[in-house]
């Protein structure tokens, strides 16, 4: 695949071009090592199936999501107002993220506060562009591996985002083992809730080990996810166990972009 460069909305605007689809990369696919990785596979599967896109730089702040969840509604509608400010002078009109707390948070909690827009995760519209033929892949990649998919609580309990995920998997050609607890039944990660950025609190098991004991009962060659701090606290859970050399722990973008055909 070619390598390519993304503009950011400044440039497209400068240039009198218009973007289709902002791409809100947020914190984690900004800062975090591991979640670039899901950054850049969005971006290629984006780009290969013709979408322009542009992303906010450093423009993009953070939608307020940690600090919502950990109490404070001041500071969030603050950082909401800026990227409000932001987004509507650009006039964005559709968004799509690959975490599933900037989706929810600019999906449902932006309204509000004056900022209207068309939010995709990131898996729903990799499964449209896959279903109108805009996207396609290698069913022969994953032929046949044990693939199990963890359904974050912001995405799936939250945003009743199921199916779409689980179309891609089955698109890979791969097999889809359940986890016992799953759909409206899953186990969090342990990270939502602003939890990732605080100490524990007493109890008698990390709740990532809780999960990663449901995916090891599973058999998995690979464990799918789509948000970053799912798979922050499953890549954990499955270092504590010693199976990283066994299992892998990817993002469905990351999936999908590996078996893009060229």
């Amino acid at each position: 695949m070619s390598d390519f460069r993304v503009k950011t909305m400044a440039e497209v605007a400068a240039s009198g071009e218009e973007a289709e689809i902002l791409f809100w990369v947020g914190c984690a696919g900004s800062f975090d090592e591991r979640a670039q990785k899901i950054t850049k596979a969005i971006a290629k599967i984006l780009h290969h199936a013709g979408i322009k896109f542009a992303i906010l730089g450093t423009e993009e702040a953070c939608t307020g999501d940690p600090a919502k969840r950990a109490g404070n509604e001041f500071l969030f509608q603050m950082m909401a107002m800026q990227n409000i400010t932001t987004l509507n002078m650009y006039g964005i009109k559709k968004i799509v993220t690959g975490c599933p707390h900037c989706f929810n948070t600019l999906k449902n909690e932006y309204p509000e506060l004056g900022g209207n827009y068309e939010v995709l995760h990131h898996t729903t519209l990799i499964n449209q562009l896959l279903q109108t033929g805009k996207l396609s892949i290698r069913g022969g990649a994953f032929k046949g591996q044990r693939i199990t998919y963890h359904d974050s609580c912001y995405l799936g309990r939250a945003n009743d985002i199921y199916e779409a995920p689980r179309e891609i998997i089955e698109k890979l050609d791969a097999a889809l083992v359940e986890m016992k607890r799953s759909r409206t039944n899953g186990l969090c990660c342990g990270a939502g809730g602003a939890q990732m950025f605080k100490d524990a609190e007493n109890g008698k098991k990390e709740v990532n080990l809780e999960r990663a004991d449901d995916m090891l009962e599973t058999q998995p060659k690979v464990v799918a996810a789509a948000c970053p701090f799912c798979m922050t606290m499953l890549r954990d859970g499955v270092k504590h166990h010693n199976k990283e050399h066994e299992i892998e722990v990817k993002d469905l973008a990351e999936l999908v972009a590996n078996a893009m055909e060229l």
